[in-house]
């Protein structure tokens, strides 16, 4: 993957070719930031790229937006496994909500998102990716040094917090 930033002061504007994600850190603690993810750019990578960028190891994050594609992942705790499925229409992004952690030294983004079709019925679940066609906007919020890693726990077959 290549990266999707090239400066680091702040605020952070970053580029590639054409501006793809902007950022304004609005709180003197370095530990809020309003993050704009623009059209085309898939929406998780985005995220992860930013908080990679910023050094986000522990936070939180919500927002809005719009898409075009989405696959969400359903976990059935019976076989441990995850059911993905990918929808590819035009999306309102009615709510983002997650959590950003890490896991083997690695951003670990647990995201869950619920999505308004043109026939305003809405899906929902756990977000794997989704292709921003429109605007993504999200609200960033950064715990500092909080240590709250991921393992894999063995009776649930999830990647759990681990403090």
């Amino acid at each position: 993957m290549t990266s999707l930033f090239k400066k680091k002061e702040h605020p952070l504007f970053c580029y590639t070719k054409v501006q793809r994600i902007s950022s304004r850190l609005f709180e003197d603690d370095n530990r809020r930031y309003i993050v704009s993810i623009r059209n085309h750019v898939e929406l998780m990578e985005g995220l992860k790229a930013f908080c990679e960028h910023v050094g986000i190891q522990c936070g939180q994050v919500t927002g809005i937006g719009a898409v075009s594609k989405a696959t969400f992942r359903m976990y059935d705790p019976a076989t441990k496994q995850y059911v993905d499925k990918t929808f590819a229409e035009q999306m309102e992004i009615t709510n983002i909500t997650g959590n950003i952690s890490e896991k083997d030294k690695d951003v670990y983004l647990h995201v869950h998102a619920t999505c308004s079709r043109a026939d305003y019925s809405c899906i929902g679940g756990h977000l794997l990716s989704a292709r921003i066609n429109g605007a993504c906007e999200l609200l960033v919020d950064s715990f500092g040094d909080t240590d709250a890693g991921r393992k894999y726990d063995d009776e649930t077959g999830l990647n759990l917090y681990e403090f």
